[in-house]
């Protein structure tokens, strides 16, 4: 669950990022931090890397999908 009820602006590189806080199970950050202890520092990294790679990952298949359709539509036209 996510919740509005605080948002926190932080100072990074890359200007003011408005944060947001999330509810998570207990037990379920428990056996992430300890799980992945070795390469995240903390569980927001650890979270900031997944939503990352996740979106990331969706705009890539997004661009591969609108490429298919514009070599399709070259080739209807006869330019491929």
């Amino acid at each position: 669950m996510v919740s509005n009820a605080r948002n926190i602006s932080e100072e990074r590189g890359r200007g003011v990022t408005e944060l947001r806080e999330v509810r998570l199970p207990a037990h379920l950050c428990e056996m992430a931090e300890k799980k992945f202890q070795q390469q995240f520092a903390t569980l927001e990294e650890l979270l900031n890397f997944v939503l990352r790679e996740l979106t990331r990952e969706e705009a890539i298949q997004a661009d591969r999908a609108e490429q298919r359709l514009v070599e399709e539509r070259l080739r209807e036209l006869g330019y491929l």
